[in-house]
C-alpha cells in the first residue's frame, strides 16, 4: 500500500442540485488536504454549471491519508434550499463517495488484452499542447466492465499510469470484497445507488446539523466543516472502532 487514495464523487439523486452537492464535497475534501499539508490532484471530471460536478475522481497523498478518508465511502445526503430553487423550498440531494487505497502494480496483476485504450484531446487548462495532442486515456477493463481515464497530465503515457492506478485500486478492492464474501453488500454501502435512502451522513443545512448515522454523532457549524475544517468528523470516527470501514 502507498499513502495515496483514489476519490470517486458521483452526483447521486437531485439532478443539478446533487451535481452542485458533489462539486461542495469535492471542495471540502480539497481544502480539507490542503490543511494537512497532502497533494490533491483532479485526475478526471465531468463538470456541470454553477460549479457542480455529475463525477470527479482525485489522487490525495500524504501521510495518513487512507486512514483519516477511510471513512467517507458511502452516500452524503444534503437537505437545503438550492441555488436554482425559486419558491424557498428545501429539497434533498445525494452524492456517493469512495475511497479506494492505491496499490503497487505488483499487486494486482492485470492482462493488457483485457484493456481497450480510448485516446482524446484533453479539454481544460494546460497550455496549447492540451487541445493539439491525444493525452487524455480512457481504459475499458473488459472482463469487469470498469472504466477509467485520467486528462490531468501533459503526456498520453503519464496519464495512462495514472489511469492504470484508478483501475487497479478498483479491482484491488474488487478482490478484497470477494474475499470477503461480501461484495455486494459492501459494494452497495460503499457507492450504493445514489438513493437518498442510502446515506451514512446527512448535512442539514436549514437547521446546521451535520448527522453521521453509523456513529448516531452530531455537529453544527456545516460552512466550517465544508470550507475543509473536517477534523471533528475524523476525530469521532476514532472513538468508534466498530463503525469504521
Amino acid at each position: 500500500m502507498t499513502n495515496k487514495i483514489v476519490l470517486e464523487i458521483r452526483a447521486g439523486a437531485g439532478g443539478d442540485e446533487a451535481a452542485i452537492f458533489a462539486g461542495d464535497l469535492a471542495r471540502m475534501y480539497q481544502k480539507y488536504a490542503a490543511r494537512k499539508g497532502w497533494g490533491f490532484a483532479i485526475l478526471d471530471s465531468n463538470e456541470t454549471s454553477l460549479n457542480g460536478y455529475k463525477s470527479l475522481v482525485a489522487e490525495i497523498s500524504g501521510e495518513g491519508v487512507r486512514e483519516a478518508l477511510k471513512n467517507e465511502s458511502g452516500v452524503h445526503r444534503v437537505q437545503r434550499v438550492p441555488k436554482t430553487e425559486k419558491s424557498g423550498r428545501v429539497h434533498t440531494s445525494t452524492a456517493s463517495v469512495a475511497v479506494l487505497p492505491i496499490v503497487e502494480a505488483k499487486e494486482v496483476q492485470v492482462n493488457p488484452n483485457d484493456l481497450e485504450l480510448t485516446l482524446s484531446r484533453a479539454g481544460g487548462p494546460g497550455g496549447q499542447n492540451v487541445n493539439k495532442v491525444e493525452t487524455a486515456v480512457r481504459i475499458l477493463h473488459k472482463p469487469s466492465g470498469i472504466v477509467v481515464s485520467s486528462r490531468v497530465e501533459r503526456s498520453q503515457h503519464a496519464n495512462r499510469e495514472k489511469a492504470m492506478e484508478i483501475l487497479r485500486a478498483k479491482l484491488y478492492e474488487i478482490e478484497q470484497l470477494k474475499a470477503s464474501g461480501n461484495l455486494t453488500d459492501i459494494r452497495r454501502q460503499q457507492i450504493g445507488s445514489g438513493d437518498r435512502s442510502e446515506k451514512i451522513r446527512t448535512y442539514n443545512v436549514p437547521q446546521d446539523r451535520i448527522t453521521d448515522h453509523r456513529i448516531n454523532k452530531k455537529w453544527g457549524r456545516i460552512e466550517s466543516i465544508l470550507d475543509g475544517n473536517m477534523d471533528p468528523i475524523i476525530e469521532a470516527f476514532k472513538k468508534f472502532p466498530a463503525a469504521q470501514n
